[in-house]
C-alpha cells in the first residue's frame, strides 16, 4: 500500500514517543480510560498525531463509555482507510490514517448507539492531536 506520507521506520521512531510509536506504527492499543481525549468535550478537529491529517471533528464525537474516544463518522470519507483485522482471534475492522497508514483504532457497527451512522470509531487518544476551535 502506498501513502502520501511515507518514512523509514527509524524516522518514525525518532519523531514519535515510544508509546505513540507502539500504537501508530505497530497497532498496539492504549489502556482503556487512560487516554487524554476519552472524556474531552473541547470543540475542534482531531488530527493524526503522526502526520497531521485531519481525521475527526468534535461534532461527531460521542460518549460510548468504552474507555476510548468514540466518533460516529470521520471528517471526510477518504480521511481514513478501513482494513479487515483478523488478529487476536476476532474479525474486526481496523481504522488507519489514509495519509500515512498509521493505526488509529477500530470501527464497530450495529451496536445500537443513538448516532446517525450506527458506527463507533473507537480511536486511541494517543493516535490523535486535538486542535481546539478558535472562538
Amino acid at each position: 500500500m502506498s501513502y502520501d506520507v511515507e518514512k523509514p521506520d527509524e524516522q518514525w521512531r525518532k519523531e514519535l514517543a515510544p508509546a505513540e510509536y507502539a500504537v501508530l506504527r505497530e497497532a498496539a492499543t492504549e489502556p482503556a480510560f487512560t487516554g487524554e481525549y476519552t472524556d474531552t468535550k473541547t470543540e475542534g478537529v482531531y488530527s493524526c498525531r503522526a502526520c497531521g491529517a485531519e481525521l475527526f471533528t468534535s461534532t461527531t464525537k460521542f460518549e460510548s463509555h468504552c474507555g476510548w474516544p468514540s466518533f460516529f463518522d470521520p471528517k471526510d470519507t477518504d480521511a481514513v482507510e478501513l482494513i479487515e483485522d483478523r488478529s487476536h482471534g476476532m474479525v474486526r475492522t481496523e481504522v488507519r490514517c489514509a495519509r500515512c497508514g498509521s493505526h488509529l483504532g477500530h470501527v464497530f457497527k450495529g451496536e445500537g448507539y443513538p448516532t446517525p451512522t450506527d458506527q463507533r470509531y473507537c480511536i486511541n487518544s494517543i493516535s490523535l492531536r486535538l486542535e481546539p476551535e478558535r472562538g
